[in-house]
């Protein structure tokens, strides 16, 4: 039985039976399980200081205004750079450029504490930013390159643990750094870490020759107009709720501005012999699926995450501490999920279209559910919507990861990462954006239907009510207003998961486990 062009078709048939695939050397497990680690210090760095922004903040004497910048810089410094970490990766190759990355990581992140003055700070959080920027796209990399077919899948798994599990312990470790501890420890936690990926990296990996010759054909216009074009997009996304939006001129300027740089960057990888991003890739139907659907998915997830804790907080006024079972709920048991998903969509007969379906389905079930959530729910009503995501995310990133890297030689990979993880990172920006958008304009809504409900304070004032039976009711106004926003918020999230799923049947197409065809060459 004759195999598909992995370049020009998505379909493979299986012909396993005639392949011989090597196995996985100790030697370079421990390398590829050193660039893992890799990828969740990156993780755990930018969730755990977020998460730990207030107290962080508090003991450097630090407004919140000033402090939300701290968050936006790292951010957008941390998005831009994917986008071209792997073109860099290749050229220094990925040993040493990961090495690298990890100890610029792990020096900045231990000078940020000690940092005189808030400017400094700032500095500190954007090289951060791009130094960890640097880390994940290297694990596709490496595991569309190293790993045999028969595994890739459970590799695969890996990056996907960094992007489900890494978050989900960002909470945990963000309260036991504040609250036990010390709230430097947010940022230096890190160091150890880091350190043994430095040394199962340099064990493991091969060694490659650098490839410097690489910069004669350096796509200067390409980064020259991408890299400020996705760090101004990420800036005026997460600044734009704050600052109101197109009302303010410099959220304009970065929206309008860096779409335009955005759509030079586009035309110019289109065209150019040696791109960042080679957007040809998207003529394949199942790699468009899987990133068109990524970006929903990522939406999905931080939103469905989110909410929960924002809920919490803000009407029980939860810190980190009490809120962390609800993110180790899940975080735990996606180390068990995660490798079984892996198995299930290693089954020949398995199809991952509709493990990706029943992956959506659950999220449409969970978004349907905590629709109907009061102002009563604690932290214990929120248990049954979180083992939910247990199953869920696993089924909805390995399908997607599955579908994006099937067919795909090593040659592929780099740019290949480079889309996906910028793919990632943004959305997740979008979904940030999204949440405290809508979010506030719900709010705004409730508060004014509920307030014309309840008459005007004159009116009021005329049934007896002193001044503090005033001020509670309008904390209890606010405090509706905001279990109604949050309601709406479920919704808008059960949209998006239903508006995946209505793709399922009609954009991707069938495709096999990596061990079923041929594996590309590598030369």
């Amino acid at each position: 039985m004759s195999t598909a062009d992995p370049l020009t078709n998505d379909t493979q048939a299986p012909s396993a039976s005639r392949v011989h695939h090597p196995a996985l050397r100790f030697r370079l497990a421990i390398g590829l399980t050193g660039m893992l680690l890799a990828s969740l210090l990156a993780i755990l760095n930018e969730q755990v200081t977020a998460f730990a922004m207030a107290d962080i903040q508090g003991a450097l004497s630090i407004g919140h205004d000033d402090g939300t910048w701290l968050t936006t810089l790292f951010e957008a410094a941390n998005v831009a750079t994917m986008v071209f970490a792997p073109w860099f990766g290749i050229t220094f190759t990925l040993k040493r450029f990961t090495i690298g990355a990890v100890l610029a990581t792990m020096l900045f992140g231990f000078l940020c504490p000690l940092a005189p003055n808030l400017s400094t700070l700032y500095v500190l959080r954007v090289l951060q930013g791009i130094a960890g920027g640097c880390l994940p796209p290297m694990l596709i990399i490496v595991a569309l390159r190293y790993l045999p077919p028969k595994i890739k899948l459970y590799g695969l798994a890996g990056y996907a643990m960094t992007a489900t599990f890494g978050p989900a312990l960002g909470t945990p470790l963000a309260a036991l750094w504040t609250e036990y501890v010390d709230w430097r420890l947010a940022f230096w936690q890190i160091v150890p870490l880091g350190i043994v990926c430095c040394v199962a990296i340099q064990r493991g990996l091969p060694d490659d020759p650098l490839k410097l010759e690489r910069f004669r054909s350096f796509n200067w216009t390409g980064f020259l107009s991408g890299c400020p074009a996705i760090a101004m997009l990420v800036t005026g996304l997460l600044q734009g709720d704050r600052l109101d939006w197109l009302n303010s001129d410099f959220i304009c300027v970065m929206l309008i501005g860096g779409t335009a740089l955005l759509a030079v960057f586009l035309v110019n990888e289109w065209f150019h012999p040696l791109p960042f991003f080679k957007l040809q890739l998207l003529s394949r139907r199942n790699f468009s699926h899987g990133l068109t659907t990524l970006a929903g998915a990522v939406i999905l997830l931080v939103g469905v995450a989110a909410i929960p804790g924002q809920h919490l907080a803000r009407i029980h006024a939860y810190r980190p501490l009490q809120a962390a079972p609800l993110s180790l709920l899940v975080a735990l048991p996606l180390l068990v999920a995660l490798p079984l998903t892996a198995a299930l969509l290693n089954l020949k007969r398995v199809d991952s279209r509709w493990v990706m379906a029943t992956g959506l389905c659950l999220m449409i079930a969970t978004c349907a559910m905590g629709s109907f959530m009061t102002s009563e729910w604690i932290r214990d009503d929120f248990y049954l919507l979180q083992c939910l995501q247990i199953a869920a995310q696993p089924m909805l990133i390995l399908a997607i990861l599955m579908g994006v890297t099937t067919g795909l030689p090593p040659t592929e990979g780099p740019f290949a990462s480079a889309m996906f993880n910028s793919v990632k990172t943004f959305s997740a920006a979008v979904a940030t954006a999204l949440i405290e958008g809508i979010g506030t304009h719900r709010e705004r809504f409730h508060s004014n239907v509920l307030v014309d409900q309840l008459g005007n304070r004159t009116f009021i004032a005329h049934q007896g009510m002193d001044t503090a039976q005033l001020a509670q009711l309008a904390h209890r106004v606010h405090e509706q207003a905001l279990v109604l926003m949050s309601a709406d918020l479920y919704r808008v999230m059960a949209c998006v998961a239903v508006a995946l799923l209505l793709l399922v049947p009609v954009l991707p197409v069938r495709i096999y486990p990596p061990w079923t065809a041929t594996p590309p060459s590598s030369k």
